[in-house]
C-alpha cells in the first residue's frame, strides 16, 4: 500500500523552492548577461543550442522560444553532434551548450570539437569550475543550492533555473531589437494568438452585406433590412455620409411603447445619432474591447470616413480567438 502523503504540502514546497532560485538567480545577473546579449546581437548567424538529457529538452524549448522572437536558432543534440551533427554548425553561428553539471561525457568531447571550430561558445552551467563553465568562451551561470526532488537527484531546480535564463535572454534581444506585436504575428500566424494579431475588423466585414437605409424610410423597411442581411443592425445613410445606426433592440424598443402607431415612423425617429464605429484597418480584437466597453454586439466599420459595413460579436466570436 501506497505511504499517505500530504501532496498539496508537497507541491507548495517544490514551487516555493523553485521560486527561491529564480529569484537568487534575479540577483545574480551581472555584466557578463549583457556581454552574451551584445555578442549575439551583433551576430549575423544562428544561435546553435545543444544539451543532454533534460538540458536537452530545455534546448528544444528555447529554441521554439528564439525563433519565435527574432532570433534564429536550431537544436543539435550533444550526443548526435559528436556523431555528425556537429556539421550543423555553419561559420557565423554561435553554440549556447546547456548543461546542469557541466561535467557530463558528451560535453567534454562537444565542447572541444566547438572550439576548434571556431565558433563562439556559450556555456550555460549550475557549475561555473565545471569543464563547461571553465572552457567556455561567455558562460550564463545557473547555479541553485539544491533540487526540488527530495534526494536532490531528479533535474527539477536546475532546469527551472535554464529556462528562466534562456526566457531571460531571449526577452533582452527582443527587446534590444525592437521586435514589436506586428513582427511577432508574422512568426505566429495560425491560430488564436496569431489572429489576435493580425485579425483585422475589415477581414470580418462580409463582402456584399451591408445593411443600411435612408434616415426617411418607413420602419418596415428598416425591419426588413434588418431581417434580411442578418446583423442585427443597419446603418442610416444620407447622401453617402453616415448619419445614425439602429439596431435590434432599437426596433424591440420601439414596440414597447404605447400609444404609437409604427406606421408613421421613420428611421430617423428612433435611430441612434451616435453610433459606436471602429476603422476597417482596426484589429479585431479591439473591436471585440470595444464591444465589452460599450456592452454592445454591434459596431458600425468605417473606411476613409465612409460606412463599410458592420461587424458583430458573433463575427469575432467564431474566429475563436477569444
Amino acid at each position: 500500500m501506497a505511504k499517505k502523503t500530504n501532496t498539496i504540502q508537497i507541491a507548495r514546497a517544490t514551487l516555493r523552492m523553485e521560486a527561491e532560485a529564480l529569484m537568487q538567480l534575479a540577483e545574480r545577473i551581472d555584466r557578463s548577461f549583457d556581454v552574451v546579449c551584445q555578442m549575439i546581437l551583433k551576430s549575423k548567424g544562428r544561435l546553435v543550442i545543444t544539451g543532454i538529457g533534460k538540458s536537452a529538452n530545455i534546448a528544444q524549448k528555447l529554441v521554439a522560444t528564439f525563433n519565435s522572437t527574432g532570433q534564429p536558432a536550431i537544436f543539435m543534440h550533444a550526443a548526435d553532434a559528436i556523431h555528425g551533427d556537429l556539421g550543423n554548425v555553419q561559420k557565423e553561428d554561435m553554440v549556447l551548450c546547456i548543461s546542469k553539471s557541466g561535467d557530463s561525457p558528451e560535453i567534454k568531447v562537444l565542447v572541444p570539437l566547438v572550439k576548434s571550430l571556431g565558433n563562439p561558445l556559450i556555456g550555460m552551467a549550475a557549475n561555473a569550475t565545471s569543464f563547461l563553465g571553465l572552457n567556455s568562451d561567455y558562460l550564463l551561470h545557473t547555479p541553485i543550492d539544491r533540487e526540488a526532488c527530495p534526494h536532490n537527484l531528479a533535474p527539477t531546480t536546475s532546469t527551472t533555473a535554464q529556462l528562466a535564463m534562456g526566457d531571460a535572454l531571449a526577452m533582452a534581444l527582443m527587446q534590444s531589437r525592437g521586435f514589436t506585436a506586428q513582427d511577432f504575428a508574422r512568426y505566429h500566424p495560425g491560430g488564436a494568438l496569431g489572429k489576435k494579431l493580425y485579425l483585422r475588423v475589415g477581414d470580418l466585414v462580409q463582402s456584399g452585406i451591408k445593411p443600411l437605409v435612408k434616415s426617411s424610410a418607413p420602419i418596415k423597411d428598416v425591419i426588413a433590412e434588418i431581417s434580411q442581411k442578418r446583423l442585427g443592425a443597419a446603418a442610416v445613410v444620407d447622401k453617402n455620409k453616415l448619419v445614425g445606426v439602429i439596431t435590434d433592440g432599437d426596433i424591440r424598443r420601439m414596440l414597447e411603447r404605447k400609444n404609437m402607431d409604427i406606421n408613421l415612423l421613420k428611421a430617423s425617429d428612433i435611430m441612434n445619432k451616435k453610433p459606436k464605429t471602429i476603422d476597417f484597418e482596426e484589429l479585431a480584437v479591439q473591436g471585440f474591447q470595444w464591444m465589452e466597453k460599450y456592452s454592445i454586439t454591434q459596431l458600425v466599420v468605417t473606411q476613409n470616413g465612409k460606412y463599410a459595413g458592420i461587424v458583430h460579436l458573433h463575427d469575432i466570436l467564431k474566429e475563436g480567438i477569444f
